[in-house]
This record gives structure tokens, sequence and C-alpha cells, in this order.
């Protein structure tokens, strides 16, 4: 309920914006109490959540026999539902944190952000909740890569 809540109240808090923006040079970040780019990772966070469990959680259901039997439109259904709420995330998000909106970051800086916190939050799911994954070298090693694509992306002047 609160997902669907923020989706219907995200084009109100954009027109807010907005309006105060022009009118009373109110930032946007006075409206989330919270600056724009962390307000951005949060829901990017979440969104992520949400996609990892409509992408992979359905793996697990099928391991623990929860849908081993539904046919495979069904398991589709399933997910397309769950990504909803990813959505209902992942567009506020964006939003707040481009540039063009108001945001600080451009879209190469909100894409590299993205997949960072992307393949950080599976993994966490993967490890902790569908299990039989743990960590190697070689994955470290690659999220060392991906904290250097950040840096790279958020150098000064790089928008």
């Amino acid at each position: 309920f609160n997902s669907l809540f923020f989706c219907l109240l995200q084009p109100f808090l954009l027109f807010l914006h907005r309006f105060l923006s022009r009118s009373l040079s109110v930032p946007f970040n006075l409206i989330f109490v919270m600056p724009a780019w962390l307000t951005t990772i949060l829901l990017l966070v979440v969104s992520n959540t949400f996609m990892t469990f409509a992408w992979y959680g359905h793996l697990k259901l099928q391991a623990t026999g929860a849908t081993r039997h539904w046919p495979l439109i069904g398991v589709i259904l399933l997910s397309w539902g769950i990504a909803f709420f990813e959505y209902c995330f992942m567009v506020p998000a964006n939003r707040i944190g481009y540039v063009g909106n108001g945001g600080p970051m451009s879209l190469m800086q909100l894409k590299v952000l993205q997949e960072v916190i992307t393949l950080s939050v599976f993994t966490v799911i993967a490890t902790f909740f569908l299990g039989g994954e743990r960590l190697q070298w070689n994955h470290i090693a690659a999220f060392l890569c991906l904290i250097a694509a950040v840096y790279f992306v958020f150098m000064p002047g790089s928008k």
C-alpha cells in the first residue's frame, strides 16, 4: 500500500517541486527532508530489492515447492506483480536524481550507481535469502572494479 501511495503521490510532489522552485526558490531536497542524492540511493535500494525478488525469487519459491507445479505464465505474472513495485521506486529515484529535474546526477552517473546498487542488493539477497551462493575472490575483485567505475563516473567535471 505504501508503494502504491508513493507512486500516486509522485506526480503531485514533482508539480509541487516545480511550483515551489519557481515561486519560492525552495530546493527539492526540502520536500523529502533529505538530500536528493540520498533519496535517490534509498529508492534505488528498495527498487532493486523488489527487482531481485521479481527476477530470482521464483527460483527459491520453486525450490521450496510453493510454485513447483505452477505454469510458466503464472510465475511470469507473479514476477510482473513484484516488478510493478520495483518501478514504483525506480521511476521516482531516477526523476529525483536526474540533473535535468534538479537532481545531482547525470544519466551516466545514475546508471552506473544503479548497477552498483543492483549487484550489491543481489549479492546480499543471493547470499542470505536465496542460499547456496558464496562470495569468491573474483566476486570481490569485480566489486572493486565497480567501485572504480563509480569513482570515474563521478569525477569532477564528469557531468
